[in-house]
């Protein structure tokens, strides 16, 4: 996942950085919105991480320059602007998500991956992981062609996981986008799914893609 951060404050635009890099996100940035445009011709992001009140060319400007030509990269605004008209103004000039500042960085976090989780999933995409595929269109996984019996659940964590392959996923964050609001942070559940999803894998696969990384989460990776 490619993602451009356009930030004229330094200090917070480096600790955004940091934060996505962290989350194993692919980042570059830059301070001004001249700069912006200038690497939004020349190279390919999934998203863009835009502030409005922007040196040389501001925020808007960029946006609109990007939609020209391109409707597909996601752009999440940032500003200190909170009324309803910038929001919609910012949304009807083809932002897809808007955050008012003050933010949290968790907050930041949970809007990128909601809005980059709609671009996959919206899309006839076929995610892969060595001889697992996972065809979101369909909801279907294979194991080198041969269909993988799945719950619903854990084709919820499976999907989730492919999608964001190389990343720690805490069981917070499944939560949050795999499970409802019914079950609580302390369940045992979401343990048990992951348990049954992995014992398939490991069955069909030989090797289990999944790993437990102690205090950050679950991670697929491919075998090496």
């Amino acid at each position: 996942m490619h993602i451009l951060v356009v930030e004229d404050e330094k200090t917070l635009c480096d600790t955004i950085v940091r934060s996505l890099k962290h989350l194993a996100y692919s980042v570059d940035y830059c301070y001004d919105g001249k700069t912006a445009m200038e690497m939004l011709c020349i190279e390919r992001f999934d998203l863009v991480v835009l502030d409005l009140n922007l040196p040389d060319a501001d925020g808007m400007s960029v946006l609109k320059e990007l939609r020209k030509n391109d409707s597909d990269t996601k752009v999440l605004i940032l500003s200190a602007r909170c009324e309803v008209a910038d929001k919609v103004e910012g949304l009807d000039a083809g932002a897809n998500d808007y955050l008012t500042k003050p933010f949290h960085l968790d907050e930041l976090a949970a809007r990128i991956r909601n809005l980059t989780l709609r671009r996959f999933t919206q899309n006839d995409v076929v995610l892969t992981c060595g001889e697992l595929s996972f065809d979101t269109k369909s909801r279907k996984a294979y194991v080198s062609s041969e269909p993988l019996s799945l719950t619903r659940k854990e084709t919820g964590i499976l999907e989730y996981l492919m999608l964001n392959q190389g990343r720690p996923i805490s069981q917070e964050e499944f939560l949050e986008h795999v499970w409802d609001s019914s079950v609580d942070n302390f369940s045992n559940s979401i343990r048990v799914h992951i348990s049954a999803l992995r014992k398939k894998l490991r069955s069909a696969m030989g090797y289990d893609p999944i790993h437990n990384r102690i205090g950050e989460g679950y991670v697929m990776e491919e075998k090496e």
